[in-house]
């Protein structure tokens, strides 16, 4: 009798654990596709004055729009590469540029999630980041393999660059190993302002990139 009333317990105390569980991944998932389905903000309105001191944003806070329309993945990039970020979207990695900044910019996004499509890319494929300032395309230029420690894929490069980062193996169990890197180069870069939103146009080409 008392293994029975023992046997109960167990019972409805893993139902109970599961219900917790079930009910922290729907959280989750629901609120990952809320932030996949961000709108980008209005473009700011065209204005003479100089522009105000570059203030980075929290972590967390919206940074732009990612799309490769090769492989139809379309994802909101998020600042920081916390957990609690990446649970939500794509991550800007810190210490790196922002859209519209000169360097290399870093985004990193789970492998089975934000990230699952990325290991279709390919070389010559585009990719897009929109901001709220503006619309830049790059093309793939490399994809390849590293060790977590080689930090060196965000390094300056010769020209505007976009880093991508996901984990490798994509089909490891747990926590992978490696990382999948795949690098692109800037093509062209179109303003956005209220004028041109209006137009339904892309304002005039941004030249040259400028630190904001």
């Amino acid at each position: 009798m008392k293994d029975s009333t023992v046997l109960r317990w167990i019972e409805r105390g893993l139902f109970a654990v599961g219900l917790c569980l079930g009910g922290w991944s729907a959280a989750v998932i629901i609120d990952a596709r809320l932030v996949a389905g961000m709108p980008v903000p209005d473009p700011p309105a065209a204005s003479t004055a100089a522009p105000e001191p570059f203030a980075p944003p929290a972590t967390g806070s919206w940074v732009a729009k990612l799309d490769a329309p090769s492989v139809r993945l379309s994802a909101t990039v998020l600042e920081g590469t916390d957990d609690a970020t990446l649970d939500r979207g794509a991550g800007h990695i810190e210490d790196t540029p922002f859209p519209g900044q000169p360097g290399n910019i870093g985004i990193a996004g789970h492998r089975d999630t934000t990230f699952r499509a990325v290991r279709h890319l390919r070389i010559g494929d585009p990719l897009e980041l929109t901001t709220r300032d503006g619309v830049y395309r790059y093309l793939i230029a490399k994809t390849f393999v590293v060790d977590p420690k080689d930090v060196w894929v965000l390094d300056p490069g010769d020209e505007p660059m976009l880093t991508l980062v996901t984990c490798y193996p994509f089909t490891y169990i747990g926590n992978a190993p490696r990382r999948y890197i795949v690098q692109a180069v800037l093509i062209d870069q179109v303003s956005r302002t209220r004028e041109a939103g209006r137009a339904g146009e892309a304002g005039p080409a941004l030249q040259p990139l400028q630190t904001r």
